[in-house]
């Protein structure tokens, strides 16, 4: 066990401390009930920074921390590219992508895709992201973050599942939205913080007299391979981040379905209340995005060069808290549990607004908003019922439960993009192309993975991404009297910026570019 009672003792205060304020920033005035905007939207008030700070408490759990980690540790600061890249990809998204969805009052995501094609559209594709949400991301987020759990407490898994995902529901279901994202400010605080923590005293390690820089130039000189950024076709982790086609390929399908077009991030920037609150918002997280590989990448790195012999990559994140003095172990494992709880209340929000608002109320159409928002809350709670029960028998015999990520959603990712992007920005997009997009997305997946296997993963995701572009496009042109309902409009978006995110583009993008160049 890597925690002393100190340490224990900070991370049960910061459990009740969050929890309560979760509680706290959730009340109402006296008299007014929750409405579904209230829960699903956090009443559409969101300022900047909660939005940008829960963007990225949603995305970073134990799978980024831990595996990212151990991706350093095995092949360098290559695997960066998830969060640089994202960084850009954030831009473009409340650059083009967020004036048509807050224009249009959009709520989720099979709502667009109704008002755009159809209600068979609609129904196929919530029904596709409860599945994918429940048995792929949220339960996978609880089975990593109670792995941690276990490797750093010692406290046996199936305990940790129950304790992660009780904590999960306290904080997160009475408030819905709004306890997560008003919470996440201080959720990415703490996670920046322990971060840099374990980052600063793994590289004083390394640098000895020399102290974090020494370190990291020390690191540099005796590790260099580590520290490409662009692999070449010679390097054993090729087929995991082949070359150049990273930078123009598949990857950017795979950010823009992400960051686009997924209910479980895009919420909070739907919540906004407007479209420049929602940008700032953006700014900041793209921000944010190049930060995080000083604090999931680095200290795996570092454990290359102190620990070279570890068992597994994954142990390299925990092996570097050993190093942390008690009580800063506390803290940078509270950070660990803030990111796990608040992926975890995301996921869990996310699915009950596609349940609730994409499905029982187009059943129960007379349903009230006090029983929709009930509605909303039991479907939480039984989500995370099942994430538990479902946890070690779907990914306890898994070799790697990241890879289980990325290999399912990678068969749908291609088609997902296609959809969303023909209806955004097309108008001869049927609703009849957009199920065949989708379809064809995880069959010509399958027919790849089965018959070229050594294709790289991300180069998969490119090709048939074009594939089913054109099948798309095709389709649509062949068959034009399968229109859309189309009610999406687009005409009066406007998509002028003010200046402050002009400049924030500006700056992210050549920062970007420098750590490309540096690094090549």
């Amino acid at each position: 066990m890597l925690l002393d009672t100190v340490d224990i003792t900070i991370v049960v205060a910061y459990a009740i401390f969050i929890i309560v304020i979760a509680q706290y920033v959730s009340r109402e005035k006296a008299g007014h009930a929750k409405n579904t905007q209230d829960y699903f939207l956090a009443s559409k008030t969101l300022p900047w920074w909660a939005i940008g700070a829960s963007l990225i408490a949603a995305n970073i759990s134990a799978e980024q921390i831990i595996g990212m980690s151990g991706s350093g540790f095995v092949i360098g600061l290559a695997i960066a590219s998830y969060e640089w890249m994202a960084a850009i990809t954030l831009l473009i998204v409340g650059r083009y992508f967020l004036p048509i969805f807050l224009e249009n009052k959009i709520y989720s995501m099979p709502q667009f895709l109704e008002k755009r094609y159809d209600g068979r559209v609609r129904l196929i594709m919530a029904i596709f992201w409860l599945g994918l949400y429940i048995f792929v991301n949220l339960t996978s987020i609880l089975w990593l973050g109670a792995l941690a759990v276990n490797t750093i407490t010692g406290i046996e898994i199936s305990m940790a599942l129950v304790l992660l995902g009780t904590l999960a529901v306290a904080y997160s279901i009475y408030g819905g939205l709004k306890a997560v994202a008003l919470t996440d400010i201080i959720q990415v605080t703490l996670l920046v913080f322990g971060g840099l923590m374990v980052s600063s005293i793994a590289l004083s390690q390394v640098g000895g007299e020399a102290g974090v820089w020494g370190g990291f130039v020390e690191l540099t000189n005796r590790l260099p391979e580590k520290f490409d950024m662009i692999l070449e076709a010679s390097s054993p982790h090729y087929k995991d981040l082949p070359g150049i086609s990273v930078l123009v390929g598949g990857m950017w399908m795979m950010n823009l379905s992400y960051w686009g077009f997924n209910q479980y991030v895009i919420q909070r920037a739907l919540a906004a209340k407007d479209i420049h609150e929602a940008r700032k918002g953006i700014v900041f997280a793209s921000f944010l995005k190049i930060l995080m590989p000083l604090i999931v990448v680095l200290p795996g790195i570092a454990a290359a060069l102190l620990v070279p012999a570890l068992d597994a990559p994954d142990q390299a994140y925990p092996e570097m808290m050993k190093l942390l003095p008690i009580g800063v172990k506390g803290l940078v494992f509270a950070a660990l549990i803030a990111a796990i709880l608040s992926s975890l209340g995301s996921m869990m929000n996310s699915i009950s607004t596609i349940f609730t608002m994409d499905i029982y109320r187009a059943m129960r159409t007379e349903a009230s908003e006090e029983k929709l928002v009930m509605t909303g809350r039991i479907v939480a709670f039984c989500s995370m019922i099942i994430a538990i029960v479902i946890a070690r028998p779907l990914l306890g015999n898994f070799p790697q439960a990241f890879q289980f990520i990325q290999e399912f959603t990678g068969f749908f990712t291609p088609g997902i993009v296609v959809i969303f992007l023909l209806g955004l920005f097309w108008k001869g997009a049927t609703a009849d192309s957009a199920l065949v997009a989708g379809i064809g997305s995880f069959l010509l997946s399958i027919v790849f993975r089965q018959y070229w296997p050594e294709l790289p993963f991300i180069d998969r995701v490119g090709i048939v991404f074009v594939l089913c572009g054109i099948l798309a496009v095709a389709l649509s042109i062949l068959r034009p009297n399968q229109k859309a309902d189309n009610t999406i409009e687009t005409e009066d978006v406007d998509y002028s910026v003010k200046t402050s995110f002009v400049i924030g583009s500006i700056c992210v993008t050549a920062i970007v570019s420098a750590l490309y160049i540096i690094w090549w």
